[in-house]
């Protein structure tokens, strides 16, 4: 299952990798507090001079629009959470900024518009951009002033597929600005209103419209998907005052790329891939708007002065640990992700954090004494592998003895038993790859594909994912939040479809329980197109999914599967015989007599053998061995992918003797 499938595109003209670009979303973006309090001053002191005349009209004029069109970056920003690592300090900054740059729809509603111009640049009704970026010229000043019009006109399109909290928002702040004109109008004072913002804020319409969507976008044919290399551009030359001006929207290509970078590290990583970029014929343009090549650029760069070379990808690595080890990890936080759900993030030591490295898609195990039983449960991790963060999602499951623990009793500070990651869902990742993945889950199953997914969008820049997400409501969705922020940050290679099956208001055609014709209607695509398929959730959805997909020709190892739960409970088989069985765990071997009818696991626990394990039912792959001498059967398989059989690997939890004598080794 782990093998690495053909791409379904072709590759990339380039011999680098483009890794991250090398920023990171802050703690809190102290440019944007900067241009946001200036702005928010340069407004107000506008505003007290329109109202006591103290300087010109014009005066006024220019100053406010000046404020607007600064607080539009910093909404741009808040709209890819790009101001801070904090998700309700985006949402505050972009609250605020969206109230004057337009006061007719919110601010989530301005987010989805914006990520639909990134997922459809240049893609005709489908890029609600192309109102401006396609226009013949002549129509460029009436449309420009009026570009908040074909976004409202794109909401309105797609009002089923918002949440309806954020349709009543957008409807109330309507309301009230239809509400203060006609008060204005009434009282009076319809010119001190026109003079303090309304004019002003179609000045500030027009800019924007004219450098943020014409200058990067127009006169390009290709969409974003059809090459995101040349669906915008970067103007080069004159950046001493191009720069600060277009506030580094100069360089939009880079923000194209990597959305999730601040506006002010824009000309910092374009600097950090520059081979990478040119490589792929990059869409590049001086100042006044001659068309650059590859060979031109660098004969402009040459006479314009040097930029930094393309730094390495940073890959993740593997835990340290020969086998599944125990080690008590502190709680670093506890999150509420739904009523009955939370994120639990652990403040793993630094001396065990070589231990307690992942790939992505793999689990832990988690033991503690409730009640003074010990607890034993398995919990895929959430985070990227590359991000440094350990943290599982765990749903209340009724009489579930952990799960209510940790959604009712769990605090940070409090310490549990963890074994270190173990499982082999996820599928390696290559940097130059370019592929397109699918991911179905329901319910809790999103937990590892949401790791899956984000170290993928992080280490493979060329490669796209699509991501089915079943739940009964838009309440009972977990990562809800985290999957808005990952499609803002990777808004032309990510999509989330959210499957409803509980929510009358949800669209038709987005309701009901996930099967693979509904994903294929959705998708688009033919499934043998696709380079990996990630299944994970209930058994009956995962496998539905996997026959429907084997049976329509999908490859075997291009189809990965996760079950918390296996399918059925173990039933030994009859007929087996006794044997001798000889485990190796951390560098000592024991030899141990196994009863007929009994798995490899069992002899060892019975003798006090601390083998590693979770969930005895061969859907974790935590009791993972490598068998070196004998025979063994597994009655069920749901964790080891065929190379791992391959090369001897079994779970021991499932495993019986076929021959008089048995080595397994756990420390391989």
């Amino acid at each position: 299952m782990l093998t690495t499938a053909q791409d379904s595109r072709p590759p990339a003209p380039s011999q680098h990798a483009l890794p991250d670009p090398g920023e990171r979303v802050p703690a809190l973006s102290w440019p944007i507090v900067g241009i946001f309090t200036f702005a928010v001053a340069l407004f107000s002191a506008s505003t007290w001079a329109a109202v006591t005349d103290a300087l010109p009209a014009l005066a006024t004029i220019a100053a406010s629009a000046a404020a607007i069109f600064i607080l539009f970056t910093v909404l741009h920003d808040a709209s890819h959470y790009s101001i801070s690592s904090h998700r309700w300090v985006n949402v505050a900054f972009g609250r605020v900024a969206m109230f004057f740059v337009s006061p007719l729809i919110s601010f989530k509603s301005f987010s989805f518009i914006h990520i639909e111009h990134h997922r459809n640049t240049n893609d005709g009704d489908s890029d609600p951009d192309h109102f401006v970026s396609a226009a013949p010229w002549w129509q460029l000043p009436i449309r420009f002033p009026a570009m908040d019009v074909p976004y409202i006109g794109f909401l309105i399109r797609n009002l089923r597929r918002r949440p309806r909290t954020e349709i009543l928002e957008t409807v109330a702040l309507m309301t009230v600005s239809v509400t203060v004109i006609v008060a204005a109008a009434l009282t009076g004072q319809l010119w001190t209103l026109a003079l303090i913002y309304l004019i002003p804020e179609r000045v500030a319409m027009f800019v924007l419209a004219w450098w943020f969507d014409w200058l990067p976008h127009h006169d390009l044919e290709d969409t974003q998907r059809d090459n995101r290399y040349r669906a915008t551009r970067n103007r080069v030359g004159s950046e001493w005052i191009l720069t600060p001006l277009l506030l580094s929207q100069n360089y939009h290509l880079v923000h194209h790329l990597h959305p999730s970078v601040p506006f002010y590290r824009y000309v910092a990583a374009w600097r950090r891939n520059e081979a990478a970029y040119l490589e792929r014929d990059s869409a590049m343009s001086t100042v006044f708007g001659q068309q650059l090549d590859a060979a031109q650029y660098h004969e402009w760069k040459r006479l314009n002065g040097k930029l930094a070379a393309l730094l390495p990808v940073r890959m993740p690595r593997s835990s340290a640990a020969r086998h599944a080890s125990t080690h008590p990890i502190p709680v670093k936080r506890v999150e509420p992700l739904t009523p009955d759900s939370v994120k639990v993030t652990f403040d793993v030591p630094d001396h065990l954090r070589d231990q307690f490295r992942f790939q992505a898609g793999q689990h832990l195990t988690v033991k503690h004494r409730i009640d003074g039983k010990e607890v034993r449960r398995n919990y895929s991790i959430c985070t990227s592998a590359a991000s440094g963060e350990l943290a599982i999602g765990v749903r209340h499951i009724a009489g579930g003895v952990f799960s209510t623990f940790a959604v009712e009793t769990l605090r940070a500070g409090d310490v549990l038993e963890l074994m270190t990651p173990t499982g082999s869902f996820g599928a390696p990742l290559e940097p130059l790859a370019r592929r397109d993945y699918v991911a179905v889950a329901a319910g809790s199953g999103i937990t590892p594909i949401l790791s899956i997914v984000r170290t993928t969008m992080e280490i493979e820049t060329e490669s796209r994912f699509t991501v089915f997400y079943g739940n009964r409501t838009a309440e009972s969705t977990m990562f809800a939040d985290e999957l808005d922020e990952l499609e803002a940050r990777y808004a032309d290679r990510l999509r989330v479809i959210h499957i409803r099956s509980a929510e009358a208001h949800h669209p038709a055609a987005l309701r009901g329980r996930i099967d693979l014709a509904m994903v294929r209607r959705l998708l688009a695509d033919d499934p043998i197109s696709i380079a990996r398929w990630y299944l994970c959730g209930p058994s009956d959805l995962v496998m539905t999914m996997h026959e429907g997909l084997m049976t329509a020709g999908v490859p075997t190892e291009r189809i990965h599967l996760e079950l918390f739960r296996s399918t059925k409970q173990p039933a030994h088989i009859e007929g087996f015989v006794g044997a001798d069985v000889t485990i190796t765990l951390s560098g000592a071997a024991h030899t141990v007599e196994l009863a007929a009818g009994e798995t490899i696991l069992e002899s060892a626990l019975k003798n006090n053998i601390d083998a590693p394990y979770a969930c005895l039912g061969g859907a974790c792959g935590t009791c993972k061995a490598k068998i070196n001498t004998g025979a063994v059967s597994m009655e069920q398989n749901f964790a080891l992918n065929t190379a791992e059989v391959d090369a001897g690997f079994i779970l021991t939890c499932q495993s019986h003797p076929t021959t008089p004598t048995v080595a397994v080794d756990y420390d391989t």
